[in-house]
């Protein structure tokens, strides 16, 4: 069986966490990341080369970071960018025809789930019914949830049920009664043939087919539509296989509360935090945090942003990041750390006409050469040794030692050696913003 991956989600319900560059299927919050939690589940299924990730550009390099990260190799044309984020329809299809026929399950990289053997016979049980139906998956619904949506199961197929009905992000009261009457919380899993896929796009939904036939080619003709919209709902060829596993789409800080350990007063943390007379608060924080006759607050510090709200306010996050949109302010977008092909690089300290940075080079790695027409630099390694180019001569850096790269200089970083590269850029300049760069060559293909 092979999988597709869905990992092009921006997880804005997250911020600060989660920027436009950094979505949550990439953040550590469980340890691992999402994303690579969900590529050690694809393997109980697929072989490496038989596992699809479709993202978009911008996550290209992140994915194999955290690939490389665990140990696991897939080719890099398994690797599918969309041009444009389109929602889940287009891009299963897309991940499709890079992919081939056969029998697919379909996996968001941004949804907590625990592994066990249910879990692992649901899908048995879905690839046994693939041949005749679009199979999705439903979560035994635990209490009433106003954020999910929800599976209304019809006519029993052996441990299977025929899909009657799906009903979309309720309102309270109508998710108590959809959780009295049976219903499932929709997982946003699936497994399907691509034969049975193909035809009932055929029945329901032909435009789509252009991705299949034209590939990335026909994005800019089809429409951006869910899986669900598009085609299940529309479909009479759809089951449901139930399963009884902790769950959750990780789409907000009150999902992330409900999953994290708590202490005897029911206070999650990430971090270091104090709490004095203080209960049932959610801290995530780099630096130390002390709350104080409290109770129910989230509490998200990052380098350049704090987010503090009340516990059950999770989806009005959301809004914050959409009013920083609307500002322009970099702030939605990206975090003071940048994470880029050859490391990342944070920026510690900027203002007008200057900016300093830390930057870090993974062994083997190197920079881009290119230049800068509007700022100098100052670069002096902190740890490691560099081999440096500016202008054509080159030079090795150990710690301790520094050197001085003109404006419209063409110059290069690499690391040559077995340990991280620590270097301190001190850049000076009438523009200082990151688009002021042309690069003349580039190892990962950004020229």
């Amino acid at each position: 069986m092979k999988t597709i991956i869905l990992a092009g989600g921006k997880g804005t319900r997250l911020w600060p966490l989660s920027r436009e560059m950094m979505p949550k299927q990439f953040l550590k919050i469980f340890g691992s990341s999402l994303f690579q939690r969900t590529l050690q589940r694809a393997l109980i299924f697929s072989k490496p080369e038989e596992i699809f990730i479709v993202t978009n550009k911008e996550y290209r390099f992140r994915v194999m970071d955290d690939l490389e990260e665990i140990g696991i190799k897939i080719p890099e044309e398994n690797i599918v960018l969309e041009p444009k984020a389109k929602s889940t329809l287009p891009a299963i299809c897309l991940g499709m025809k890079v992919a081939g026929k056969g029998k697919f399950a379909i996996l968001p990289s941004d949804h907590f789930i625990e592994v066990n053997e249910r879990y692992i016979s649901a899908f048995r049980i879905a690839e046994k019914i693939s041949d005749d139906y679009l199979v999705t998956f439903g979560i035994h619904a635990r209490k009433p949830h106003t954020g999910y949506g929800y599976i209304k199961p019809g006519e029993r197929i052996g441990e299977a049920f025929r899909v009657e009905k799906f009903r979309e992000k309720p309102s309270a009261n109508a998710a108590e009664e959809y959780v009295r009457m049976g219903y499932f919380w929709n997982s946003g899993m699936f497994l399907f043939d691509s034969r049975i896929f193909v035809e009932e796009l055929e029945k329901h939904f032909p435009e789509m087919l252009k991705v299949l036939e034209k590939g990335e080619n026909a994005y800019d003709e089809i429409a951006e539509i869910s899986v669900d919209y598009g085609l299940l709902e529309k479909s009479e060829r759809v089951a449901v296989v139930p399963i009884d596993v902790q769950w959750s789409d990780v789409g907000n800080y009150d999902a992330i509360y409900e999953i994290w350990e708590k202490d005897s007063s029911g206070n999650a943390l990430s971090g270091e935090a104090i709490f004095i007379d203080s209960r049932n608060n959610l801290v995530v924080s780099q630096r130390l945090i002390a709350l104080a006759g409290v109770e129910d607050l989230i509490v998200v510090d990052t380098d350049d942003a704090l987010l503090v709200t009340k516990r059950g306010n999770g989806e009005i996050v959301r809004k914050v990041y959409e009013r920083l949109k609307e500002k322009g302010d970099k702030r939605a977008e990206v975090h003071r750390t940048a994470y880029r092909p050859w490391g990342s690089y944070a920026v510690l300290e900027e203002g007008k006409g200057y900016k300093v940075k830390k930057l870090l080079i993974k062994p083997g790695k190197r920079m881009s050469l290119q230049r800068h027409y509007h700022r100098s630099e100052h670069w002096v390694v902190v740890r490691g040794t560099a081999r440096i180019v500016v202008d054509g001569k080159e030079i090795l850096l150990r710690s301790g030692e520094s050197t001085f790269v003109p404006a419209g200089a063409l110059h290069r970083i690499e690391n040559p050696g077995k340990i991280p590269l620590e270097i301190i850029e001190i850049q000076i300049g009438e523009y200082i913003e990151e688009d002021d760069i042309e690069r003349i060559e580039d190892d990962f293909g950004r020229c």
